[in-house]
């Protein structure tokens, strides 16, 4: 199955959720308490991600797999920070999530930020190895969101490091 990257709009708004939704519920699950898991409501992602899609400061992609939104990724070019990256439990080994992530740090790094950052949950074991495969590395800055109750650490991705 071909895999190809296009920018993301409202009009991929319901996609978008049942991706993220997907990681949120399948992925997480084991990882994360069971009541942050279950505080993700279809209402809250659907927010969460209108929100994100309508947001000039931010870019997104989504991965398609023949017609299928597989994946989503957005990143905020100010700051340099991948802000989300999520790809469907069924659709990994595709290499979703590799295109995706490397297509935010090539537009980060042609805009001419010098490092890149995103967060992600400290119990989140295999995203964290899929990280360090690519040469995201922790910089030691933790934090806790109140809404999510977790920590979660901050990786860092210097340029010439991958």
């Amino acid at each position: 199955m071909s895999l190809g990257l296009r920018p993301g709009g409202t009009g991929d708004l319901a996609a978008v959720v049942a991706v993220f939704l997907a990681c949120w519920r399948i992925s997480y699950r084991g990882l994360l308490p069971d009541a942050t898991v279950d505080a993700m409501s279809d209402d809250d992602a659907t927010g969460l991600w209108r929100a994100a899609l309508a947001d000039p400061a931010g870019r997104i992609l989504v991965a398609d797999a023949g017609g299928v939104v597989v994946g989503v990724t957005r990143w905020t070019p100010a700051d340099a920070t991948v802000q989300s990256l999520y790809v469907h439990p069924d659709s990994r080994g595709l290499g979703a999530g590799g295109a995706l992530l490397d297509a935010a740090t090539d537009d980060l790094r042609a805009g001419g930020a010098t490092l890149a950052h995103l967060w992600v949950f400290e119990a989140n074991a295999p995203s964290r190895a899929f990280y360090a495969r690519r040469g995201w590395r922790p910089d030691g800055t933790t934090r806790t969101q109140s809404q999510f109750g977790v920590p979660e650490l901050r990786l860092v991705l210097p340029w010439g490091a991958v």
